[in-house]
Formats: C-alpha cells, sequence, structure tokens
C-alpha cells in the first residue's frame, strides 16, 4: 500500500484502469454461521458470515464484523475508519455515502489504514477522506459485479443507524 498524505493529487487508477492499491480476494466461503468468527483481512472483505445483514448506512460505534460481511454480499460497500480519525474527515466519509443504499460507514478499531474500505473480495486501504479512490470504488463496487447476491436488499436486517 502507497502512503502518501497529497493522495489526492495521485492518479486513481493505474495504467490498466485498475483502482491503485486494490486487494483482490478469491475463494470466499458464502455459509452461514451464528457466532464471533475469524477473517484473514482486517476488516474482512468475505467468508462465512451471520445469517442477518448489517442494516447499510452510517453508524458511529463499531458494527459486527460477521453482519457487515453479509451486507457486503448483498453488494454494500463498507467504509471502516479508526476511532481517533478526524471528525471533519468522518463527516467527509459520511458525505461521500449519503443518499447510496448499499453502503455501510463505521469507525473499526485497529485498522491497517486510517481509512479502509471494502466491497466482497476487494479492499483499498487510504490515508485521508480526499482520495479519490473511494469515490470510485463505490461507483465500480456497489452493487458492482463482485455482487454475489446481486439484487439483495441492505435494510430489514440488523442495527440501526444514525443516518
Amino acid at each position: 500500500t502507497q502512503t502518501n498524505t497529497a493522495e489526492s493529487n495521485i492518479p486513481a487508477t493505474d495504467r490498466s484502469g485498475e483502482i491503485r492499491g486494490l486487494q483482490k480476494f478469491s475463494d470466499l466461503s458464502r455459509d452461514h454461521q451464528i457466532g464471533t468468527l475469524s477473517y484473514p483481512q482486517n476488516p474482512p472483505v468475505g467468508g462465512i458470515h451471520n445469517p442477518a445483514w448489517q442494516n447499510c448506512g452510517i453508524y458511529n460505534q463499531p458494527v459486527a464484523n460477521e453482519n457487515a460481511v453479509h451486507s457486503l454480499e448483498h453488494g454494500a460497500v463498507w467504509i471502516t475508519y479508526r476511532p481517533d480519525l478526524a471528525a471533519a474527515e468522518v463527516e467527509k466519509l459520511q458525505a461521500l455515502i449519503r443518499g447510496h443504499d448499499h453502503a455501510l460507514l463505521s469507525p473499526y478499531p485497529n485498522l491497517p489504514a486510517p481509512i479502509v474500505i471494502s466491497a466482497w473480495g476487494l479492499q483499498v486501504q487510504v490515508q485521508v477522506a480526499e482520495d479519490p479512490r473511494l469515490p470510485l470504488f463505490i461507483q465500480k463496487y456497489e452493487n458492482g459485479p463482485q455482487t454475489p447476491e446481486p439484487g439483495a436488499v441492505c435494510n430489514g436486517g440488523v442495527g440501526t443507524p444514525i443516518q
């Protein structure tokens, strides 16, 4: 992962048109299981998950991995950020996902970068909310071609977003 405080000035894609820094994970189980599960990615991008999905929206407290992974299966993108991220940065992230019906935003302790955006099998780590890869990722992967259950809802599950 490239770290640069001026990331918003770096092209969002590489020469092939791929989002810069995109990590891909395959062969993810879609099985359901109750209880706390372990995941190889931080935050997880897929795998065995809870039968109930996390309602999409903005959260000011961490959400359970197991429910969020189910939302990813339904086509959600999940933006996670370190709990100590500056309030102005959090507000920019909130503005970024407002109006999206398949997007989650939540704090997440011990992230490998200040902000991490995930979709089923896909993840990008960024340093700042202004990074142009964030809106590009949402545009490309919210209900994108990687979605295992296209057309599935991201409401009627668990959790009450603050907005």
